[in-house]
């Protein structure tokens, strides 16, 4: 089983409110790691010395496309976290297989100025990347193909909205994927999400498919859910951990 954690966006709002708080609750419940998504104002070296004493660990960050600009400052943030799993969505629209090959140049681009500080890069996708452009060919696929060094974040849950099997696409991608964003609800209406189980994403189905070495987190997020969210954050957690799909620390 891959250890299990959150994706902080999914408590944005409570993030703003009380940081540490968050942070405590998300320890509370039993998650092993954190995935950042902006740090609301905080100091990143008081975060992390938080998130250590509450035993967590950073097991990815999602941030802007790294460019000349803004690539100091994520260098010097995942280092301070300790942390060496840097996500982003794919860098621009993908409607044309030129479009796709614009963002896989943008994507090679950041792990050449992160690589070199011992920093992956990866994609985490909607559902965009499971259209077809006019040929027929998948953007995820594309850019997988066209940047080898790419990691994947797969999202199940949008794989599902963009029209795909999340275990079939598992399986293609399993040796590319190391972190999972572990998602449910009803795919139509998108949102308000469900905890984990409670929707109709073949959770168990498509956890199958991961390559046990590659992948390192299964983390979970929810964008919004019809359940208070510390309350849905809970009822996923032990989901995933009751039925062995997932490694927590209760």
């Amino acid at each position: 089983m891959k250890p299990l954690g959150v994706q902080l966006y999914s408590v944005r709002d409570y993030c703003k409110k009380d940081f540490p708080g968050t942070l405590k609750k998300i320890a509370d419940i039993g998650f092993k790691g954190v995935e950042f998504a902006g740090f609301h104002d905080y100091n990143v070296k008081e975060l992390k010395k938080i998130v250590d004493d509450l035993g967590l660990k950073v097991c990815s960050c999602h941030v802007g496309m790294p460019n000349a600009d803004n690539t100091a400052e994520i260098i010097d943030n995942m280092l301070t976290l300790d942390c060496k799993y840097a996500i982003s969505g794919p860098g621009g629209p993908m409607k044309t297989a030129a479009q796709v090959l614009e963002c896989a140049v943008r994507q090679q681009k950041a792990i050449d100025l992160l690589n070199p500080h011992g920093i992956e890069f990866g994609l985490h996708n909607h559902d965009q990347e499971f259209a077809p452009v006019p040929d027929g060919r998948l953007p995820q696929f594309m850019m997988v193909d066209a940047v080898p060094a790419l990691f994947c974040e797969l999202d199940i849950y949008w794989v599902k909205v963009g029209g795909q099997c999340p275990a079939e696409i598992m399986d293609a991608l399993s040796t590319r994927v190391t972190h999972v964003h572990v998602k449910d609800g009803m795919v139509e209406p998108r949102q308000p999400m469900k905890p984990i189980g409670q929707g109709v994403i073949d959770v168990p189905e498509a956890l199958a498919e991961i390559d046990p070495v590659v992948c390192q987190w299964l983390i979970v997020e929810l964008d919004s859910c019809e359940k208070e969210m510390f309350q849905a954050l809970t009822e996923s957690y032990e989901y995933l951990t009751s039925n062995k799909l997932a490694l927590g620390n209760k």
